[in-house]
């Protein structure tokens, strides 16, 4: 194997793949990318067993061949070469080693065999479509923060998506929840996506595939099956295509439909960046434990109060509201409301509420297809 290729190409690919590479492992072969040369140029592929991240890359291919190298190390490489620098790779067959060299700088890489390097191989799958990398970024960003930690319910620990109605129309929705509050959000039904199972994105996967969407111009190939997904970034572009293969979580999401309520009959509408303010002011006296804020809401005004007995403090603020209904006190996790209302994008939040105990709905008056629940808690 022997090529040479761009100093910025090869940072961005590597930067790419690395991120699924465990600096520690107890499998020495998971720490190390692989590189493939075709006539077409350089491939690298890493993985975690869980996930593979596979890019390619332009180069000037003067020998085909193939090797793998420590992977954080070749990328701290290319990582400290100047800008505009030609890297040159070249494996030494009889010593096993990969001969790295740019400029006067020379690198002497421990490699280990290609054919042994995982293949996490897809397999068929059986519904393919494609998507804007915007639409598919957003569908992440709205939802991720409510995937649960919590890995005995190991179910929650991703985004769940599928195939939905909406309004009577087919749409792909994304929902996400810890048990503590739910987001969900939806975008029209690709085609090719009718009739898909329902499949649960984990956590990982889900943070990895917001990190390689760097494009809102582009489309992603996405292909399911019942174990695995792939999204294939970058489709429409010539060069720099990158490919994520995941396994998904096998289990069963539950049905979530059942904690949307559908009788809050009490609005309350708020300004949302003065509500997002107000509640970060008062949350600075919360203790770190459950960081509760008391909603005090009655006619047109809503008052917000931290009380912290342990830090002998408090805090409470006014703002205005459009409700109109009895008067109604209650408490909410100040880190969750955060959560939720930096997701609104309109200039007013609607809460529906029923009572003290009870789950609040919360929509964005700008997009239809976002909502959110959120549990009360006693304050």
């Amino acid at each position: 194997m022997k090529l040479v290729i761009d100093r910025g190409e090869l940072l961005r690919g590597l930067g790419h793949v690395t991120s699924v590479v465990e600096k520690r492992t107890t499998i020495p072969i998971l720490s190390n990318v692989l590189l493939k040369t075709s006539q077409g140029g350089l491939e690298l592929r890493a993985t975690d067993l869980e996930r593979e991240v596979v890019e390619e890359t332009r180069a000037d291919v003067a020998q085909t061949g193939a090797a793998t190298v420590p992977a954080h190390t070749l990328y701290d490489i290319a990582r400290k070469l100047p800008d505009g620098a030609q890297v040159e790779m070249r494996r030494d067959n009889e010593k096993e080693r990969l001969i790295v060299s740019s400029g006067h700088s020379r690198f002497t890489l421990q490699t280990l065999a290609a054919e042994d390097f995982p293949d996490l191989s897809p397999g068929e799958f059986s519904h393919s479509f494609e998507v804007g990398a915007s639409d598919l970024k957003r569908l992440i960003e709205k939802t991720r923060f409510a995937i649960s930690t919590e890995e005995t319910r190991y179910y929650l620990n991703g985004i769940y998506l599928h195939p939905a109605t909406q309004g009577g129309q087919a749409t792909l929705r994304a929902v996400a929840t810890d048990g503590h509050r739910l987001a969900q959000t939806e975008l029209p039904l690709p085609s090719g996506a009718d009739g898909m199972p329902g499949v649960i994105l984990p956590r990982k996967t889900v943070h990895e595939l917001h990190r390689l969407i760097e494009s809102s111009e582009t489309m992603v190939g996405v292909d399911i099956s019942a174990s695995k997904a792939r999204f294939r970034i970058g489709i429409d572009k010539e060069i720099g295509r990158v490919t994520l293969i995941t396994k998904l979580i096998d289990g069963t999401f539950p049905d979530y439909a059942r904690v949307i309520p559908k009788a809050n009959d009490r609005s309350l509408k708020v300004r949302n960046a003065e509500f997002i303010a107000a509640v970060d002011r008062v949350s600075t006296i919360a203790s770190d434990r459950g960081r509760p804020v008391k909603l005090n809401i009655d006619d047109g005004t809503l008052v917000l109060s931290v009380n912290n007995p342990e830090g002998g403090g408090s805090a409470t603020e006014q703002i205005g509201a459009d409700y109109g209904a009895g008067p109604l006190e209650i408490g909410f996790n100040a880190r969750y409301l955060l959560d939720i209302a930096n997701q609104i994008e309109s200039d007013t939040a609607q809460f529906l509420l029923a009572d003290a105990g009870s789950p609040t709905l919360v929509k964005d008056e700008s997009d239809e297809g976002a909502l959110y629940v959120l549990m009360p808690m006693r304050v």
